[in-house]
């Protein structure tokens, strides 16, 4: 891909994105994700030869096609670093995605969607100005949509937020969200569930109410029918959701999965190790229990 940048391709690209025909400005903006999407270097590339407003524009193109494919290369662009993802900012991408997050298309709101997780994902500051593009209750519905892959995403997208903005997770409990996040991991199987399941995790550990509100909505059912159902991968994440979510009575039961599941040697490394970040809670609701066992790991 150097080669193809360094023989002079860009300059050609950036005028195909501002020709009248949508075909052409489609097929340039496939060539300039399969270059952005390599790595930093050549993403900067595609940023200093002037893309990011010409991709912006093409978000208002008519055409599905080329909508989709201009807020993938923007999600391309942005996914390696804080930088990267500013110059979009700069260029008023937020504001675009935002606007097309309304649009029915499923592929198109899976791009949207992601496009907005990958500036989102690296700090604060970031997070924060896609949150100001109001996009919350447009993410929460969703969560409620036929596609998989929409839900994938808003919770994605709602995961990598809060991550970063934990103020926010109060927000969500009063909007209704953590009860939609339940529903939507309750309506969809393996890893469609695991950033639902992640972002659970994340609002609980905000506070104790917040903690509650997952448990209120029903959380610990659900994500106990994860723990029966789901691989490793899912089972780990659901193991930390649950540590988040706190030494309740309604746990006790489940925390004694987790224990079988940390010890079980048919359990991968992966979960034994994340599990293991649980130790404290096991230790205090087991020291708690009726049993009167208290298992030091």
């Amino acid at each position: 891909m150097e080669a193809v940048v360094d023989c002079g391709t860009l300059d050609l690209l950036m005028i195909c994105l501002e020709d009248f025909d949508p075909g052409v400005k489609e097929a340039a903006a496939w060539i300039l994700g399969c270059i952005a999407s390599h790595n930093a270097e050549l993403s900067q590339a595609v940023v200093d030869a002037g893309a990011v407003p010409l991709l912006v524009l093409c978000i208002w193109e008519p055409e599905i096609a080329l909508k989709m494919i201009a807020a993938s290369v923007l999600s391309d662009i942005s996914k390696h670093s804080p930088e990267l993802a500013q110059t979009e900012v700069d260029a008023g991408a937020i504001a675009h995605l935002a606007q097309m997050t309304l649009n029915p298309d499923a592929q198109l709101k899976c791009q949207i969607l992601s496009a907005l997780s990958q500036i989102a994902k690296h700090s604060m500051d970031l997070a924060e100005m896609v949150v100001g593009a109001e996009v919350f209750e447009v993410i929460l519905t969703c969560l409620k949509n036929k596609d998989e892959y929409v839900k994938k995403n808003g919770s994605t997208l709602i995961r990598k937020i809060v991550k970063h903005i934990p103020k926010l997770s109060q927000s969500i409990v009063n909007m209704g969200g953590v009860a939609a996040m339940i529903d939507c991991i309750g309506s969809c199987k393996g890893n469609i569930r695991l950033p639902g399941i992640m972002m659970l995790g994340y609002v609980a550990a905000h506070s104790e109410n917040t903690a509650m509100a997952a448990i209120i909505s029903k959380g610990v059912p659900q994500l106990s029918v994860c723990f029966s159902e789901e691989l490793d991968p899912v089972k780990a994440a659901t193991g930390l959701a649950f540590g988040h979510i706190g030494t309740t009575p309604e746990q006790i039961s489940n925390t004694w999965r987790l224990l079988s599941l940390y010890m079980s040697t048919e359990s991968s490394e992966d979960l034994q190790v994340k599990l293991s970040s649980n130790k404290t809670m096991l230790k205090f609701i087991l020291s708690q229990s009726h049993v009167g066992i208290v298992i030091i790991l």
